[in-house]
């Protein structure tokens, strides 16, 4: 099977995070017709493993993601999405298939030194992230980890250009819920009620006001059940939070805490919060960027330097523990933006990530 095939296949059938079942047997069964040894993984990803000869205790570990997004597909092509209201919008389907070409040629030609793992990764896209799970396994003890390496489609870039980051690359995020409570009732007897409505729209204002180049906070939800008359007992409020460092993280939740405790003071309310830790940062080892772009100049390829991103990854779990790279595949301005129904990537661009991934597989795995 070609990987444009295998990616071509996924696109049509996918599945929400750690729901990926008939995606992982679809996997598996496509690394067994190659001979390639592969295990279950996080409940509903796949490791797969090549060794090569010499010391395999060293080992490279290349990580593609697999899980889709809640979308009704609208782009007109022959491989749209079959299941009702999911799709692959983020391009993991052509990440897959760039790890599924690498290790069809890796396992054709097995003379490296070490041990290559190939980790089709399920739940990037939902706390607690399948990062996270793959790790509470445990699955390399026993190996020197070089490196894990990972790739991201970018419709910024054309394609078959490469974008590189060394250092902090993606932000941390972690969700915030609010619940304001307090008297409710007749709106134009402002006596006898706790203003709960305005207590959420200062809240959203001082969270707002923390926001810099280093760290976002944004509301997105806000349920307030009232009427033009009625002031409700309980407002809800939801948003995230992103910084580029983890010690502003710790601090930039304290002073969300704060924001609220200042709040529930000044209008007499109760103010419940609730922070849930999403992914950390991506943090690119200095080293492998610099092998990487200077693979990528021996190679011919086009590369260039990346901004600050403050979406958010769980391959960032894998750099807290590894040494790990991440970077950008171009897939053209054409292909639409991500998370959007008419996402559509160029094909194009996976024969060149198979072949940059595949040489710097091999760079990694013979670099002391």
């Amino acid at each position: 099977m070609t990987p444009e095939t295998f990616r071509r296949h996924l696109h049509r059938h996918p599945e929400l995070s750690f729901r990926e079942h008939e995606t992982s047997r679809f996997i598996a069964g496509q690394l067994d017709a190659l001979g390639i040894e592969n295990r279950p993984v996080a409940g509903t990803g796949v490791l797969a493993r090549i060794p090569g000869r010499g010391d395999l205790r060293r080992a490279v570990v290349l990580r593609a993601d697999i899980d889709a997004l809640p979308l009704v597909e609208t782009a007109d092509v022959a491989w749209r999405s079959e299941n009702e209201e999911v799709m692959h919008a983020c391009g993991h389907d052509l990440h897959a298939a760039v790890l599924y070409g690498v290790l069809r040629r890796l396992s054709a030609a097995p003379h490296f030194p070490g041990t290559l793992f190939g980790l089709f990764q399920p739940g990037e896209e939902c706390n607690p992230g399948g990062a996270s799970r793959v790790l509470a396994e445990d699955p390399f003890r026993g190996y020197d980890v070089a490196a894990v390496v990972g790739e991201h489609v970018d419709p910024q870039l054309e394609t078959g250009r490469l974008g590189f980051r060394a250092g902090k690359y993606m932000a941390s995020n972690d969700e915030l819920r609010f619940t304001i409570r307090g008297r409710g009732g007749h709106g134009a007897l402002r006596g006898q009620i706790d203003d709960t409505v305005s207590a959420a729209a200062d809240l959203t204002l001082r969270l707002t006001a923390l926001n810099d180049p280093d760290r976002v906070v944004s509301i997105g939800r806000l349920d307030a059940p009232g009427a033009t008359n009625v002031i409700p007992d309980e407002v809800r409020m939801e948003g995230t939070m992103r910084t580029f460092d983890e010690t502003l993280r710790a601090d930039t939740r304290s002073a969300v805490r704060t924001c609220a405790e200042q709040v529930a003071r000044q209008y007499g309310v109760t103010v419940i919060t609730d922070i849930s830790p999403g992914y950390p940062c991506v943090t690119n080892d200095a080293r492998l960027t610099r092998i990487a772009t200077e693979l990528a100049d021996r190679l011919g390829i086009p590369w260039e330097p990346l901004p600050l991103r403050p979406t958010a990854e769980d391959f960032g779990f894998y750099g807290q523990r590894y040494p790990a790279l991440f970077y950008r595949l171009g897939v053209g301005a054409a292909a639409g933006k991500l998370h959007t129904s008419t996402f559509n990537p160029d094909e194009g661009a996976i024969a060149c990530g198979i072949g940059f991934m595949h040489e710097l597989a091999l760079r990694l795995l013979t670099k002391t």
